[in-house]
């Protein structure tokens, strides 16, 4: 069997959460997260609800992530079908401790540091109560044996 494919998945484009607020969103991932609004309207697919996009860097390279607004949709049950959390990664540890830092002080509550034997998580819950993780860049994620640690 041959392993080339004419159809391959080069990258992540973005990930859409959906949120009450869209205010007090783009005030943590804008203001206290440092992500930049490139786009602001209302969605292509329910003209009732704002969209917002923002971007990590470069919003050409596909660092993207988005909210849609529905102010009065009950909080959702974490489960099957739902999405755990999302991580955004930093450079070094020492960058890491600096963000676990800044956000303490800012009134973020903030993990401590974990070990995942390769990189390192600090989590916090942005104002919806997505799990959010600060990790650094590491050797990565490999194909292997499943770890028993």
């Amino acid at each position: 069997m041959s392993t080339d494919r004419r159809m391959r998945l080069t990258g992540l484009h973005h990930l859409t959460a959906i949120v009450h607020d869209l205010d007090r969103t783009t005030a943590f991932y804008r203001d206290v997260l440092g992500l930049s609004l490139v786009r602001q309207g209302v969605s292509d697919d329910d003209p009732d609800a704002r969209h917002f996009w923002f971007a990590l860097g470069d919003p050409d390279a596909g660092h993207l992530i988005s909210f849609l607004e529905y102010p009065s949709m009950p909080p959702a049950t974490a489960g099957t079908g739902s999405v755990q959390h999302f991580a955004f990664v930093v450079e070094s540890a020492e960058e890491q401790d600096a963000w676990r830092d800044y956000l303490r002080s800012s009134g973020v509550q903030c993990t401590d540091v974990f070990d995942r034997g390769g990189f390192r998580s600090i989590y916090v819950r942005d104002p919806d109560n997505h799990i959010v993780e600060i990790a650094t860049r590491g050797p990565g994620i490999t194909p292997g044996p499943p770890r028993t640690s």
